[in-house]
């Protein structure tokens, strides 16, 4: 009896995260905005995410590290011309480079919204330095979530919610988008 009660009980949570996925959007991409009770590494943090199957990734977009793309590749002559910081995507892939660019930069990109485009192969993201250093946000690492796992981080308060545009991932004073976001988000609702 007990077992049956568990297995319906897990029915309902999965269907209502699956409700929830639904009402949250996240079939599309979404700006995530740290609640203010969320601690620890995504405290007062700032995310671009978009559905990848039945994944969610992302990229922070307001932590910048002190590390520039000229001075992590001092060998190559093409990052010299971008002195703009790195910003750190997330924790998973964090030694490797990828770019989102505001056009798209050809081969080996992929739409994210709008006229945004994220490189993710080497190559590409050297074609971007090349051609177009300055048109492009550079990031190490990014955050992944199952199936399942973001609808739920959702449900739980972990993350505010909002509409991703392209201005805030060029925004120029990343450390300070995150208070300005909450307030209009909680103001929106």
């Amino acid at each position: 009896m007990r077992t049956g009660l568990v297995t319906i009980a897990t029915g309902l949570l999965i269907a209502g995260a699956a409700i929830t996925a639904r009402a949250q959007g996240l079939d599309k991409p979404l700006l995530l905005v740290a609640s203010p009770t969320t601690n620890g590494f995504y405290s007062r943090s700032v995310l671009i995410v978009v559905p990848n199957g039945d994944q969610h990734v992302g990229f922070m977009i307001n932590r910048a590290t002190h590390t520039t793309v000229a001075s992590a590749f001092p060998e190559e002559p093409h990052s010299a011309r971008v002195a703009e910081p790195i910003f750190l995507g997330g924790p998973s892939g964090a030694q490797s480079l990828y770019a989102v660019a505001r056009r798209d930069p050809g081969e080996g990109s992929r739409r994210l919204f709008g006229e945004l485009f994220l490189s993710v192969g080497s190559q590409s993201v050297d074609r971007i330095i090349r051609e177009s250093p300055r048109e492009a946000r550079y990031f190490a690492g990014f955050k992944v979530w199952e199936a399942g796992e973001l609808a739920a981080e959702i449900a739980r308060g972990s993350w505010l919610t909002a509409e991703p545009e392209e201005a805030l991932l060029f925004h120029p004073q990343p450390d300070a988008m995150w208070p300005g976001l909450v307030e209009r988000i909680r103001a929106a609702r």
